[in-house]
């Protein structure tokens, strides 16, 4: 059976996290618009990564990007 190709801009967007548990984690919208109106606090959580919470955008990207688990180890 051949290989399923990955969506390449669903792995950019979206990481696993490392160890047992291997959330599935991603930015923040808003990073780069209207930047002069946010404070430096704001700017700088933007660029956390936080866990999806969402059980159908975790199946989504398991569809797109079906190698995700095996790329991060």
């Amino acid at each position: 059976m051949s290989k399923i190709k990955t969506h390449k801009s669903t792995s950019k967007r979206f990481r696993r996290t490392r160890g047992g548990k291997g959330k599935l984690m991603r930015t923040k919208q808003g990073k780069s618009h209207f930047r002069r109106r946010k404070s430096k606090r704001v700017k700088r959580q933007f660029s956390q990564m936080v866990p999806v919470e969402s059980s159908g955008v975790r199946q989504r990207v398991r569809r797109l990007a079906p190698y995700m688990n095996e790329m991060q180890s």
